[in-house]
């Protein structure tokens, strides 16, 4: 009886925490995509598909999901040599954007989370700040 309970509990908190994030996260995408179109899209395109072995794809990155971290930093500071995304090769250099913490997280939850991209877990301001060159 009290694991049927908790576990009902756990659903509920779940569908809670979810239904509550959900508005945040698309007001981000929503900023997130105006700054994508102001600074990202002439080098990785209206659908996030990059240039062919010049600019990476966003779109269906395995890079983003597995370097969440690094892609933040990236966008942060900018990123130079090379990398590897969706199994190609990239060796180019993205320049800092001069983006604010909050634009960062915005454009992140963005990209992150369009064009066949999907992350559970929102990038907060915190998260950007947190990361150091």
């Amino acid at each position: 009886m009290k694991l049927r309970l908790l576990t009902i509990l756990f659903f509920l908190i779940g569908v809670f925490y979810t239904n509550a994030q959900e508005p945040e996260l698309q007001s981000s995408m929503v900023r997130g995509s105006e700054i994508y179109n102001d600074f990202c899209v002439a080098c990785h395109m209206p659908a996030g598909e990059g240039i062919p072995f010049v600019f990476p794809p966003l779109a269906k990155s395995d890079y983003l999901k597995q370097q969440r971290t690094a892609s933040i930093k990236g966008v942060k500071f900018g990123q130079e040599g090379e990398l590897i995304v969706n199994g190609e090769t990239y060796n180019n250099t993205m320049a800092p954007m001069g983006l604010d913490d909050g634009e960062i997280a915005d454009v992140m939850n963005y990209i992150m989370n369009s064009w066949g991209n999907s992350t559970n877990e929102m990038v907060t301001i915190k998260e950007v700040e947190a990361i150091t060159e």
